[in-house]
């Protein structure tokens, strides 16, 4: 009788050692890193009353630091505060072998297009979009805290989704990682822009996340398809973060305190 009580297929035996596996490689080790990042940046949050409780928004963050930390460490406070985990449209070097994308969905980013981006809207999910792509990512240090051109994407689905924008602020990652340069690889290599770092280990630059008032545009959802209205939106969009975000770097006293 005892023989038969443990007598467990050997497939079964199986699906449990990988759900043991997939918890601690995607969700135990992962939140214990991001535990561990938060003590070392010293991570201050203002405005996470600005992320709605229930229904769609996209959320649009200032991008830096060329390592992606900015992407992990604004989810990973999403999470932790509103107990919604954000979809992220990510780049798609992510999604160029199976491996990455693997992990890359696991940790909730999506391939950056509109259908995606629309998609996981209208399913009322929070969705992160960096309105200044990769160019935002990797621009040189010298550069920092200055908002590169906005990419129009993000108004669009905003529009045809009828959401809020929620405007954020990430103060930190631009010393936590520096850049000396971007450089594009030729169309042979996939167009890839790359950046020349100064540092791979990060620095212990003090970080602060701002979440800004949702902006809610009083247009129908057929008002994504007038450009020229998209493109004034995105401008104001950014013309306010980077207003905001100079007004919040002039405010600091140390970039380490």
């Amino acid at each position: 009788m005892m023989k038969k009580f443990f007598d467990f297929p050997n497939e079964k035996i199986e699906q449990l050692k990988a759900l043991n596996y997939e918890h601690l490689i995607f969700r135990a080790m992962p939140h214990f890193v991001m535990e561990l990042m938060r003590g070392y940046f010293r991570l201050e949050v203002e405005g996470i009353e600005n992320i709605p409780k229930r229904g769609p928004a996209l959320i649009a963050p200032n991008h830096s630091g060329y390592s992606g930390f900015d992407a992990m460490v604004l989810t990973h406070e999403i999470y932790r505060a509103t107990g919604r985990p954000p979809r992220v449209l990510t780049h798609h070097f992510w999604f160029l072998s199976k491996t990455t994308a693997r992990a890359a969905s696991k940790a909730g980013f999506i391939e950056a297009n509109m259908e995606n981006g629309l998609k996981h809207l209208r399913k009322q999910n929070l969705v992160v979009i960096f309105p200044e792509g990769e160019t935002g990512n990797f621009k040189p240090s010298l550069k920092r805290y200055h908002l590169q051109e906005f990419r129009r994407g993000f108004v669009r689905m905003a529009l045809d989704a009828q959401c809020p924008i929620i405007p954020t602020l990430i103060i930190g990652a631009e010393e936590t990682h520096i850049n000396l340069r971007q450089f594009k690889l030729p169309p042979a290599l996939a167009n890839l822009t790359l950046p020349l770092p100064l540092n791979l280990i990060p620095l212990p630059a003090k970080w602060k996340i701002i979440f800004l008032k949702p902006i809610h545009f009083p247009y129908q959802s057929g008002a994504a398809n007038d450009d020229e209205l998209v493109h004034e939106l995105a401008s104001e969009v950014r013309e306010e973060m980077q207003q905001a975000l100079s007004q919040e770097i002039g405010k600091r006293e140390s970039i380490f305190r």
